[in-house]
């Protein structure tokens, strides 16, 4: 600071030396090699992912997965795993599994380990998306559950979702999808040596006092069951007054005698039902089963048949105690073989098995029908005479007795492969061992597999509901239809619908009412949102009011859920056994109905239910029975229902189904049905019955269709249709099989055979009595006419002692015969006599005779194709696009609209509807390819070059005792099941880095030496070879596979490039020389290759042959890209000449067009008749447009005859366009006069506005009404063009005699008219003189129209 309080501010500054140069120098060149380094890092750091990699890792930007999964996100799996830890999941990825997937995961544990698999989420698409499981390690091993659809739990919590166990120590899980819906998948959780469902959190999971080690519950008190999963005694079973708790045997509440329930809580009788799990020990496994049947006979639920996933330790019958709750297996002996969705009825100690699915054979539905008697426990089968109409599967069958007391079994509906989905009534008759198809009148019902059936003696009604059945347009799924059929009258009426469709659910009857549980509800994934394929849904249908009513599900401990089981009546009470889930089921249900004799008043019997009907009878509340309806439906005592509406009615398109069915429809007279509250002229509903249409419109495919002589099947529909009334066309008759018609003229046998060809037919063959009866019918309308006819018959003489009909078909003289002392010797053609006595007589072919008798198909071929149930082979199967499909897994062909049906519980692993892959394991020639079929593994030989033989086989090994002696490992074989080995080169090289092929031999070429190398073809997978194309030098390259060459050349064709496209105009013989275009004199040809077929093309060779021996030959070519020319010439006209015949001409390279002349004299045309130029382009690229000509004319033109051709046509097209303009003013003048008249009438006829004027006072009213005779307007509207005018003048009204106005009128008024103007017009013209025509304008808006 200085003297003045002033700061200084002062810089120091220091020179710096040598040594802190160089020291700074150091420290920059360090931060400079920093940077760099840091620069080098950054661009070396690896590139992001754009999304997260779920099962792989991010390199360079894209995600590479782990061994089995695949996506762009390695989302997806798809390929085998195998896990070893003692607890895990599983799952096919994080979203939405994705179409045709096939995942395998297999789970090790330790020898005899019990693994238990735990569904935490499980969603896929019902009845096509499966998860199987098996007890070991491979698909051979026992299968123990197949899930599809939702598996969710049943009530709050997760303990009533199915647990899967396995004993084996391994568990295979193996997933498929089909390429349609794919939903979210699965998440499946595994623990190994665990106690079961975790003791449900009511026990305590322990291993003591267990001699395998294996864990168990202890289960808390009033709670038991292997996973403690069973309450017991609840509420102490209302102790002491109501019941007490069993401790020392089954643990379960004893009711006393007047109460009831599980826990004791219910009196005897109850207005509420209840379920109850009977106390049964543990069934064998062997037990459980689906699609069975059973019924009840002497205390004892005989149950028969079913699909079981093993039939090793199989019953095929099996009763059950209702009384003692025990199990009893009866011994097969020689019965049947096992089956499932047959029918049972019982009569008098016999049960009637009929139908159903075999498990062996591709055409494995039967029409067997066996007969068990329950007392000698003995099978025997019927043979029945006439046999049954169809082998059928999925129907239901009861025992009846007719109005004549004749006992019969009604078998309904069903499926059959041949015939498809059937919706006929047959009866087989127990006494005379015979078949037949009822005739049934009422409504038109719709058939179908998997429904239900119950039939009430009383009435004699059978009631039939739901099923899978064929829909229109092809369209095939599930209904909730419900048809009534009466025994007696045999009739169908249709119900009302309970709005949820299922199938292979069971239904029975309970106090008057149809109760119906359980069945697969799921009928299309976008239709169904997720629907279960089991549910438990628990309906009632109360026949007397023909209503349906939802009753509460099963509140039991487990997941009642299920389908295809079965349902019996004993006192009262409904029992429910089997059934599928997932798990085939071996578990009891029972259920009790609330008992009419609970309610004590009749208001209040009158009301009971749901689930029951009752009715009040002498002071007491009983059931009702459907006998008591008296053919009323709804009953009187029902609430009053709402009136149907048209929408309601008119899905009934014919008239007997809008009068047979509860909705109150009528058939109108425009053949519609409408409900009974709408107006319309209604048909007498006794000429309502079924027509042949209706009995079409059922028909299922082509077979059932042709079953019926009135049907066609459309094959481009798919659909069948009743036959035209005007079948045979005018002038024919339709008679049977055939149209035919009788001519009266006098012919000769070959020219009435000619006249018949003419008319689409031939001359008839009369084969049977029919056409026979009918065409003796009509000679003798012309005998009585005054005609007699002897028409020739397509009757001939084939040797000396045989006469034949036309159509091949041997004479055998029964439904006609010869006349006496017929046939004569000198007769070969046959004539039909009908003067005295009808019979045949022999005539010679060229005399004529009076009529003929013509004859033609009545219909198309009646041909269909062959059944996909007799399809054995993939090929076979899928030759006919999706109309079939091929399953692998049990080399079976099914019908696509039948599918969900063959195999309602997953027993198609995979399936395929074109691209046949290999058949079995050994047809599969690599390693990834083997392991991509789930019951193949791939065995690896010892030269390590990724050669193998691919077999059956599991993950210990392969499958057959040979195959595995083939693959032991001590001769240096490896066994791969989870993962191919990692060098994969087919056998042509080893590999480096242990799966890299480093250098491919053989002819081989690819990252795997999997193809051949361009010029070759073969298959070189798994040491397959390759051998050079045969193209004869016409191609460098041909097919991988087939060896089929692309040819080079243009116009040359061939598997070998062995002949030329002679249809295309290419002459020549490639297989000494080449192939030539053809050209022709004076046309110009353009060749465009362009399409994607034309690639290999560099060449394309031309021939000329001059037509004109004193004109010069010219000839020009161009293209769009740049080839190389070759001009030639020969004095033969034979193309692909041997080398050394022709002369070169011009030989150009890399050009784009060019032109030449060859002359007449140098080249000696007039000599050499048969010179031919030849022109062979080549070198040229893909794609180009090639144009050539070659020409002949005259140097100078003919100009007289040019101006001559150019006039004549000038004054013909001068001459056409007067004519046209000529016409064209005449029709717009007619037009324009048309255009006036009609303005005319319209001005004439409207309305025109008031008009106010002022008169002055005074004024010259003789002026203001014109005077004199020419009145003039005081206003005028000009029309457009001032042709016309609307004119306004003033009228002077008559007056009194003193010339005053009447009294209240002005005496005056305004008027308007349409005149003409045209005359007006031209004199005004005239006045104002030509000059100023230009200056007037004609076209004023105007107001007239």
């Amino acid at each position: 600071m200085d003297g003045g309080g002033r700061t200084r501010r002062c810089t120091w500054l220091k020179y710096p030396t040598r040594a802190s140069r160089d020291l700074m120098h150091t420290y920059l060149g360090l931060i400079v090699v920093v940077h760099l380094v840091l620069i080098a890092e950054a661009s070396g750091s690896p590139k992001p992912c754009e999304k997260d990699c779920f099962s792989g890792k991010c390199i360079n930007g894209s995600c590479v997965c782990d061994h089995g999964w695949v996506g762009d996100q390695c989302q997806h799996c798809q390929g085998r795993f195998k896990l070893t830890e003692p607890s895990g999941s599983l799952t096919d990825g994080p979203i939405n599994y994705k179409y045709k997937t096939k995942c395998t995961w297999l789970i090790e544990g330790y020898p005899n380990a019990v693994l238990r698999l735990r569904f935490n989420h499980f969603a896929t698409e019902c009845s096509w998306d499966h998860m199987y499981i098996y007890d070991g390690d491979s698909v051979f091993s026992p299968m123990v559950a197949v899930f599809s659809g939702l598996v969710v739990p049943d009530s709050v919590g997760n303990e009533t979702v199915p647990e899967v166990v396995t004993t084996s120590g391994y568990a295979l899980l193996h997933f498929f999808s089909d390429a349609a819906y794919n939903l979210t998948g699965f998440n499946i959780a595994y623990s190994i040596n665990s106690c079961p469902n975790n003791c449900s959190g009511h026990g305590r999971c322990s291993t003591a006092n267990s001699m395998s080690g294996r864990m168990y519950c202890e289960c808390e008190d009033y709670w038991k069951g292997e996973a403690c999963h069973v309450p017991y005694c609840r509420q102490d079973c209302g102790s002491p007054g109501r019941g007490y708790c069993d401790l020392t045997g089954e643990k379960l509440c004893v009711c006393n005698d007047s109460w009831q329930g599980p826990d004791c809580s219910l009196p005897i009788p109850s207005t509420e039902a209840f379920w109850v799990v009977p106390s049964v020990k543990p069934s064998p496994q062997s037990l459980g089963r689906a699609s069975h049947q059973a019924l009840v006979h002497s205390g004892l639920m005989w149950v028969v048949g079913g699909y079981s996933f093993n039939y090793s330790y199989y019953h095929m019958v099996i009763n059950y105690n209702l009384e003692t709750s025990t199990w009893e297996a009866v011994a097969g002996g020689s019965g049947p073989l096992p089956r499932y969705g047959h029918s049972l009825a019982l009569h008098q100690g016999d049960i009637h098995m009929f139908g159903g699915k075999l498990e062996g054979g591709p055409s494995n539905v039967t029409d067997e029908l066996w007969v068990f008697n329950i007392l000698q426990r003995t099978w025997s089968l019927r043979q029945p005479a006439p046999p049954p109409p169809h082998a059928q599967e999925g129907h239901s069958a009861h025992l009846v007795e007719l109005a004549s007391g004749e006992p019969v079994m009604l078998v309904f509906f069903g499926y059959s492969p041949i015939y498809s989905y059937i919706s006929k009534v047959q009866e087989y008759n127990l006494r005379s061992n015979s078949w037949q198809v009822v005739s049934t009148g009422g409504a038109v019902v719709q058939g179908g597999y998997g429904h239900s059936s119950v039939y009430d003696r009383a009435s004699g009604y059978v009631f039939l509901h739901g099923g899978y059945k064929s829909l229109s347009s092809s369209k095939y799924g599930l209904v909730d239809h419900l048809y009534r059929y009466h025994v007696h009258s045999r009739t169908w009426l249709i119900l009302r619908e309970s709005g949820q469709a299922r199938y292979l659910h069971s239904a029975v009857l309970v106090s008057g009412t149809m109760l119906v549980f359980g069945g697969n509800t799921h009928n299309d994934t976008s239709l169904s949102n997720g629907a279960k394929c089991f549910s438990a849904d628990f309906l009632a249908y109360d026949i007397a009011c023909d209503s349906w009513k939802v009753l509460p599900r099963p509140g039991l401990h487990r997941d009642a859920n299920r389908f295809g089981h079965s349902a019996v009546v004993k006192n009262g009470s409904v029992f429910i056994f089997g059934g599928f889930s997932g798990l085939l089921l071996n578990d009891l249900l029972a259920y009790t109905p609330p008992s009419c004799l609970a309610w004590a008043d009749a208001d209040a019997c009158a009301t009971a239910g749901p689930g029951v009907r009752c009715h009040w009878v002498k002071g007491q509340c009983v059931p009702w029975e459907p006998h008591l309806a008296a053919d009323v439906v709804p009953a009187p005592f029902c609430p009053l229902r709402p009136e149907s509406t048209d929408e309601q009615c008119f899905r009934f398109s014919d008239c007997a189904s809008c009068t047979a069915n509860t909705w109150l429809c009528q058939w109108c007279e425009d053949r519609k049905c409408m409900s009974a509250s709408s107006n319309c002229t209604v048909v007498n509903t006794s000429r309502c019955s079924q027509k042949e249409e209706q009995e079409c419109s059922r028909s299922a495919n082509c077979r059932s269709c042709l079953l019926n002589l009135n049907c066609q099947w459309d094959q481009q529909q798919q659909e069948c249709h009743v036959l035209p009334g005007q079948l045979c066309g005018e002038d024919w008759q339709h008679i049977g099989e055939v149209c035919l018609r009788i001519n009266s003229s006098r012919d000769s046998y070959d020219n009435a055979q000619h006249y018949c060809k003419n008319l689409g037919g031939n001359i008839a063959s009369l084969i049977t009595e029919k056409q026979v009866d009918f065409v003796l019918e009509e000679l003798h309308k012309y005998h009585l006419q005054g005609k007699t006819l002897s028409p020739w018959v397509g009757l001939r003489k084939i040797n000396v002692s045989y006469w034949g009909w036309e159509d091949s078909t041997a004479f055998t003289n029964t439904s006609l015969r010869w006349l006496p002392r017929e046939p004569s010797d000198s007769g070969f053609c046959a004539s039909l006599e009908r003067a005295h006595a009808a019979g045949l007589k022999a005539n010679p072919c060229t005399a004529p005779t009076d009529g003929l008798i013509c004859e033609k198909p009545a219909r198309e071929s009646r041909s269909c194709r062959t059944p996909c149930a007799r399809r054995s082979s993939c090929a076979n199967c899928t030759s006919q696009g999706m109309e079939c499909m091929w399953c692998s897994s049990t080399q079976r062909c099914v019908d696509s609209s039948a599918y969900v049906v063959s195999f309602p519980y997953g027993q198609c692993l995979e399936w395929q509807t074109q691209d046949c892959a290999a058949q079995n394991c050994s047809g599969l020639r690599t390693c990834g390819d083997c392991l991509g079929q789930v019951e193949c593994g791939w065995c690896r030989d010892p030269s390590d070059t990724g050669r193998g033989v691919c077999m059956e086989g599991s993950y210990r090994g392969p499958l057959k005792q040979l195959t595995r002696t083939m693959c032991a490992a001590d001769r240096g074989f490896s066994w791969s099941f989870i993962q191919c080995p990692a060098c994969q080169c087919n056998g042509h090289s080893r590999c480096v880095n242990s799966s890299v092929c480093e250098q491919c031999g053989n002819l081989t070429a690819g990252t795997h030496c999997q193809t051949c190398m361009p010029g070759y073809y073969g298959d070189p997978t798994n040491g397959g070879k390759c051998n050079a194309c045969k193209c004869n030098n016409h191609a460098n390259m041909c097919a991988v596979n087939t060896g089929k060459c692309f040819c080079t050349t243009k116009g040359i064709k061939g598997e070998q490039c062995q002949l030329c496209d002679s249809e295309n105009r290419y002459l020549g013989n490639p297989l000494r020389g080449t192939c030539y275009y053809n050209l022709l004199i004076d046309y110009q040809f353009t060749f465009s290759l362009l399409q994607d077929d034309d690639h290999h093309y560099t060449a394309i060779n031309f021939m000329a042959t001059p037509e004109q021996a004193n004109k010069n030959l010219d000839m020009s070519i161009n293209a769009s890209n740049n080839f190389n020319l070759n001009i030639t010439w020969s004095l033969s006209s034979t193309a692909g000449t041997i080398s050394g015949e022709e002369m070169p001409i011009v030989a150009r390279s890399n050009i784009k067009e060019h032109r030449d002349s060859f002359s007449c004299e140098k080249f000696n045309f007039r000599h050499h008749h048969n010179i031919t130029f030849y022109v062979y382009v080549s070198n040229f690229s893909w794609p180009i447009k090639i144009q050539i000509a070659f020409s002949q004319h005259n140097s100078i033109m003919d100009l007289v005859q040019f101006f001559v051709t150019f006039f004549s046509c000038f004054l013909s097209l001068l001459l056409v366009a007067a004519v046209v303009w000529k016409v064209k003013q005449t029709c717009w003048a007619s037009r324009r006069r048309e255009q006036l008249m009609r303005e005319r009438q319209q001005m004439a006829s409207r309305p025109f506005a008031s008009v106010s004027m002022l008169i002055e006072v005074g004024g010259d009213q003789e002026e203001l009404l014109g005077g004199g005779f020419l009145p003039k307007p005081i206003a005028i509207e000009p029309c457009w063009g001032s042709r016309a005018s609307v004119l306004t003048v003033l009228l002077y009204l008559p007056r009194l005699p003193s010339g005053i106005p009447p009294p209240g009128q002005s005496g005056m008024a305004i008027a308007s008219a349409l005149a003409d103007t045209t005359q007006q017009r031209a004199l005004e013209l005239k006045d104002r003189g030509l000059k100023h025509r230009k200056h007037y304008t004609g076209h004023h808006q105007g107001t007239c129209v």
